[in-house]
């Protein structure tokens, strides 16, 4: 089967700024509990996702284009680009912003910890 993305915009995520777009890669159902997003995330310019925690999950994000500032769980902040891993693991905190004129993406992965699966 072959198909495209479900698109959903969302407006300040976790207390970010702008519009994000998610292209759901699979739905929820389809992740089957064991994860609850996979998806190619677009920030706009100046946009960000805010500061928040992972709780009973983990979230890798892989940079696929543009260039952005990724603040992890001990507050360091530091510019990732393509080919670029940001990795959180469960009970940590992070964030990402894009200060540039261009977009950022990237793929976001939310991966149930073993035994938290939802139904």
């Amino acid at each position: 089967m072959i198909r495209k993305p479900e698109i959903e915009l969302r407006q300040n995520v976790r207390d970010g700024k702008g519009t994000v777009e998610f292209r759901h890669i699979f739905s929820k159902e389809e992740l089957m509990g064991h994860a609850t997003l996979y998806a190619h995330i677009v920030i706009p310019p100046n946009g960000s996702i805010g500061w928040h925690r992972h709780e009973g999950n983990t979230e890798p994000y892989y940079i696929i284009k543009g260039k952005g500032i990724f603040t992890d769980n001990d507050g360091s902040r530091t510019e990732v680009g393509p080919g670029d891993v940001c990795v959180i693991e469960v009970g940590q905190s992070h964030s990402i912003e894009n200060p540039n004129e261009e977009p950022l993406e990237f793929i976001a992965l939310i991966v149930n910890e073993r035994g938290k699966e939802t139904e």
